[in-house]
């Protein structure tokens, strides 16, 4: 009898974390808008229901920072929705098991050189509990001044931002020989070794946690094929 109180206790006490659980998978990676102003891109979101039920859900809010000169639109098939006019519009439903390829952001780069991110939350409409978020972000750079990049013959590098920093630091970049071997080293001032990221050739960004950096100067160098190419400056405050 013990055994069975402590087992419907144990029931109880989990049933709203399986009620919570999430029913619906972001098989897309972070969406990322990099682009020149005036420009627009759009993006596919894939979405995958994984439980045996229909599933609806609406866009609840959008969370983070969307300049006032850029514009995003939802699309779901050809209906398309401003989600600062149309949050309640927003709905998608899900058969059980169904992949969803039609969903679409679209973002208009603006008229401002900006960077920034955002994240939109949807809600079940019949369980709150269960929800899922499309995170994005977005660049937006002037093709007239490229003053940040370093032009290499193999890549073409960024520097890096925010700087100074205190949580997460970020370098893009584009490898325009896929074979060359390009890593960035971290020092700290006097040159102790503090960290080293390999750039991967089939991402276009390097995101660095400098959270458990002491608070100081650093300096990161760009190697390929083993050859110092460029040193730069990384500040990190707390």
């Amino acid at each position: 009898m013990n055994n069975f109180l402590k087992l419907f206790m144990w029931l109880c006490l989990m049933f709203p974390l399986f009620a919570g659980a999430q029913q619906v998978r972001v098989l897309s990676e972070n969406l990322e808008f990099d682009g020149d102003l005036s420009s627009t891109q759009r993006k596919t979101v894939i979405l995958q229901n994984e439980s045996n039920q229909a599933k609806t859900y609406f866009l609840k809010n959008i969370n983070g920072n969307i300049g006032s000169s850029q514009h995003v639109k939802i699309c779901i098939g050809d209906d398309c929705y401003d989600p600062k006019r149309d949050l309640a519009k927003v709905r998608i439903t899900l058969q059980p098991g169904e992949l969803m390829t039609d969903l679409y952001l679209d973002f208009e780069m603006g008229i401002v050189e900006t960077r920034g991110s955002f994240d939109l939350n949807f809600v079940n409409l019949e369980n709150i509990r269960e929800s899922f978020v499309i995170e994005a972000r977005y660049d937006v750079s002037n093709p007239n001044k490229k003053v940040d990049e370093f032009d290499y013959k193999d890549l073409i590098l960024s520097d890096v931002y925010p700087n100074p920093s205190n949580r997460i630091a970020q370098l893009d970049y584009q490898l325009k020989n896929p074979n060359a071997k390009a890593k960035i080293a971290i020092n700290s001032f006097i040159g102790n070794p503090v960290a080293e990221y390999e750039l991967d050739p089939d991402r276009t960004s390097l995101v660095i946690n400098v959270s458990d950096f002491n608070p100081g100067v650093y300096f990161y160098t760009l190697f390929v094929d083993n050859k110092n190419i460029v040193t730069k400056k990384l500040q990190v405050k707390k």
